[in-house]
């Protein structure tokens, strides 16, 4: 007696086709799994068997013997459940075999029989591209967002059964309006003063630059990152498409594509698995990835491990994460704009003159950022206190609307120049896209014989003068000195913010 069912498992955040096949025959009662099953596959055989106990099913008392097909990929996660016991089903004859052609299935069972939703439902779904799926109720929103077709969803393993006898008609997916994601609400206009930090903020929203904002405490610094994000535009296309599959992979609730630029800010002691993604088990993404698209906000980043912030470098110039494991080589996007807040000094600095520490504890302090990780911050700027004139007399700053159409304004002259944001251009695409004018050549030159910028640092102030000159409206074929004055303005050095 043989049964073959459709399913589908995760690696990454990508889902791979999996046929599930149970063989029950003679011999010593007993039950193996084979394909290389993770710990969560094998435990499947008890919450299958206690699922078909209280469905009203038997559990044969026959040796059981399922291979998770094919066999040289690593499966792993629950979602193999639903399949599992369909087959266990097929194979004694319960079911047609011809019943479950063209259906796939997927989803956990609970004791009672009950299905339940499983992490990256919207990839697992999209895996099987040319079949009908079966899923959880609570799991039938995350299906169409990868699959327009047909998905239908069941409460139990009872109902399922009888959809595939044809008793009752399969009831369909429905868009699970709750989650819907909201627009946010924070505004620039919340922040007083800071003309630079709020003029660096822009930038980096226009050009897709990367921020480094250097000050005290209650200087405004986290205010400022959290509110980059609604200066972003909507994300579309395969950006949107690949945000949503990182998310449901990650275990979130969906409401439909994601479309607005993600925020994430983790928490200073995140590990590396944290950080980038993997794990021991199941490969998961990390907030590297979760961060595609979007903002990634780094709060006393001199708090992280430095392993840990090292292993930004990678993603910083490729957008993408390569995670090599014994069984597979897995690549995750990560493609995003990186906000990073610190003290200048242990103490936080505070007002002029009150810093208590000595030039060795500032040193000791900023040398935990090492120099190649700063070379990527196009942009680093000193975020001072507030003044109480600021706080008490000025009105809100300008707001995030105004200052959106200029960042909209400006990414539509770099995508119809060039096709991309300014901040991905290479040295080659700099020469045609962003000419110096005699005047800025001799400049950065001076620079550059002064020690004062690296290779990396010339292109990507180049990066950031290109940027300014589309937010003052992009008329000029050529990089003018002004722009690239106020870029490398806007790049200062970290050890003279004080």
């Amino acid at each position: 007696m043989f049964a073959s069912i459709n399913s589908s498992t995760l690696f990454g955040i990508q889902g791979a086709p999996v046929s599930v096949e149970v063989h029950i025959g003679a011999g010593l009662p007993g039950f193996s799994v084979v394909g290389l099953p993770d710990e969560a596959c094998r435990e499947a055989r008890d919450r299958v068997r206690a699922a078909l106990l209280s469905s009203g099913f038997e559990w044969p008392n026959r040796r059981i013997t399922v291979n998770l097909a094919p066999s040289d990929r690593r499966k792993g996660g629950s979602g193999l459940d639903l399949a599992l016991a369909i087959g266990m089903l097929v194979a004694q004859g319960k079911i047609d075999q011809a019943a479950t052609d063209g259906i796939g299935f997927v989803a956990e069972l609970g004791l009672d029989g009950s299905l339940k939703h499983v992490s990256g439902t919207a990839p697992l779904v999209a895996a099987m591209r040319d079949l009908h799926v079966v899923v959880a109720s609570a799991a039938g929103g995350d299906a169409l967002v990868a699959a327009p077709r047909r998905v239908a969803v069941a409460d139990t393993l009872g109902d399922v059964v009888l959809g595939l006898q044809r008793a009752v008609e399969w009831r369909d997916a429905v868009r699970d309006v709750a989650h819907d994601e909201v627009a946010p609400t924070l505004d620039m206009g919340d922040v007083r003063g800071q003309p630079v930090a709020r003029r660096a903020a822009e930038v980096s929203a226009a050009g897709g630059h990367n921020l480094l904002l250097v000050g005290g405490p209650g200087g405004g610094k986290t205010m400022l990152a959290e509110r980059i994000p609604s200066l972003l535009p909507p994300l579309d296309g395969h950006d949107a498409l690949t945000a949503t599959m990182i998310r449901s992979a990650a275990g979130q609730r969906l409401g439909g594509l994601v479309r607005l630029a993600p925020f994430r800010a983790p928490h200073h002691s995140a590990s590396m698995a944290a950080m980038i993604g993997g794990g021991s088990g199941a490969v998961r993404p990390g907030e590297v990835s979760l961060a595609h698209g979007g903002v990634l906000f780094l709060d006393e980043v001199g708090e992280f491990a430095p392993s840990v912030l090292d292993a930004l470098r990678q993603p910083l110039e490729s957008g993408e994460i390569r995670l090599a494991r014994s069984g597979a080589t897995l690549t995750l996007p990560a493609r995003f704009l990186l906000v990073g807040a610190t003290n200048p000094c242990p103490c936080g600095g505070g007002a002029p003159g009150s810093c208590v520490c000595n030039e060795v504890a500032r040193q000791r302090y900023l040398r935990r950022l090492s120099g190649p990780l700063l070379d990527r911050f196009d942009l680093r700027v000193a975020v001072a206190a507030t003044s109480p004139a600021d706080l008490v007399d000025t009105g809100p700053g300008e707001s995030t609307a105004v200052m959106r159409l200029r960042v909209d304004e400006a990414r539509w002259i770099a995508d119809a120049r060039q096709g991309k944001s300014n901040a991905r251009l290479s040295p080659s695409e700099l020469d045609e896209h962003a000419p110096l004018s005699a005047e800025a050549r001799a400049l950065l030159l001076a620079e550059l014989e002064a020690g004062r910028l690296s290779g990396r640092g010339y292109h990507r102030v180049r990066r950031v003068a290109r940027t300014l000159g589309d937010l003052d409206g992009g008329g000029a074929d050529v990089v003018c000195l002004d722009h690239v004055r106020e870029a490398i303005a806007l790049r200062a050095r970290v050890g003279a913010m004080q």
